[in-house]
């Protein structure tokens, strides 16, 4: 009985996403993986559809693949609340690693070299808010509060599960442990939240993955709290292995990471459940530069690199990551934002070149 081949659903996103997507697909197809794609309609060919329609077509073809790799969206595409809360996406992983040719305002950008795991699904994304009337009726604010003033007001919650923070410490402490195998020395974990302002929340969280530290004895933790955590990002960056942080946070910080390697356009994630995974670029869809050839697709060829590895796809993965390692470090065909003056096209063209 033959086996049904891999399905990749391809979403291309809105503004400038589609160009980094249809400059990507262009290597990774040239790479010729075992696998089919299901290219899907861009934003703009979507926008004539109702929502209801629009849901309707990219949902079914997302759930239809075995993986996604999935353009930047500003909302006129759907599709990743889905991903994320739908399937059960809970850790969002985001290398931050320096490479030659890589523009980083840093002066030792050679140092950089770690992981972000974002807790991907609850903290202060859970979407419940409201006024703050109703909070204040609701007998939950306690003679501990600190509500400075009366009036009007907005409130968000902020929840921490300990079901969901046991899942992702585990996926993290696994994941160090990978690395540490990979790289030939101890492995490390980081974790860093709010936690002396914030008991109830990210103490609670930072405490849970001390508690699964347990299990891995042989994994070195470390604890922080966040504002310590992001002056480390660009003081002491080679003191970092994995860092996991509850997912507000994790949004923020990585920006951060990414932007001491060279900027947003150099930042993939892949977002993982216990069974499913998708892939994306971590930067936005750039609206100021859609249709002019500009930005930068490393971020969505290293979110395909990340696709291919899930995939056990390594043989692809290393020859996609050679080759744009290769262009980089050759340095003559480069994008505006790492100081050349590639086009998108120019640059994926140059990458496709390099693969062996």
């Amino acid at each position: 009985m033959l086996q049904a081949m891999t399905t990749i659903a391809v979403v291309p996103g809105d503004d400038a996403a589609p160009e980094a997507m249809v400059a990507s697909m262009m290597v990774i197809e040239a790479l010729d993986p075992p696998v089919s794609f299901d290219v899907l309609p861009t934003g703009t060919e979507l926008a004539g559809k109702t929502m209801d329609e629009r849901e309707t077509l990219v949902i079914e073809r997302l759930d239809a693949a075995d993986t996604v790799l999935f353009g930047s969206s500003n909302g006129t595409t759907p599709g990743i609340a889905h991903l994320r809360w739908g399937r059960h996406t809970y850790a969002n992983v985001r290398p931050v690693q320096w490479q030659s040719g890589y523009r980083s305002p840093m002066a030792r950008p050679e140092l950089i070299d770690y992981v972000i795991v974002r807790e991907n699904l609850e903290d202060a994304y859970v979407g419940i808010m409201g006024d703050v009337d109703a909070l204040r009726g609701s007998g939950l604010i306690g003679p501990r509060a600190r509500l400075a003033w009366d009036g009007e007001g907005r409130f968000a919650a902020k929840i921490i599960t300990r079901q969901g923070t046991e899942k992702v410490a585990r996926f993290s402490f696994e994941l160090a442990r990978e690395r540490a195998e990979r790289d030939g020395r101890p492995p490390r974990l980081t974790v860093s939240a709010k936690t002396n302002m914030l008991p109830a929340t990210d103490r609670y969280f930072c405490d849970i993955v001390e508690e699964i530290a347990a299990d891995f004895p042989e994994v070195e933790l470390a604890r922080y709290i966040v504002d310590d955590m992001a002056h480390r990002l660009v003081v002491r960056p080679e003191e970092l292995d994995v860092l996991l942080l509850p997912n507000l946070y994790g949004d923020v910080l990585s920006d951060l990471g990414a932007g001491t390697i060279g900027g947003m356009g150099l930042a993939p994630s892949g977002c993982y459940g216990d069974d499913f995974a998708y892939f994306e670029a971590a930067h936005g869809t750039a609206p100021d530069i859609a249709g002019q050839d500009l930005i930068n697709p490393t971020a969505t060829l290293l979110s395909a690199v990340m696709m291919l590895r899930w995939l056990d796809l390594d043989d692809h993965a290393d020859r996609l990551d050679s080759a744009i390692t290769a262009v980089y470090a050759d340095g003559d065909i480069l994008t505006v934002d790492q100081g050349g003056t590639a086009s998108t096209t120019e640059f994926a063209l140059a990458v496709r070149d390099m693969l062996s």
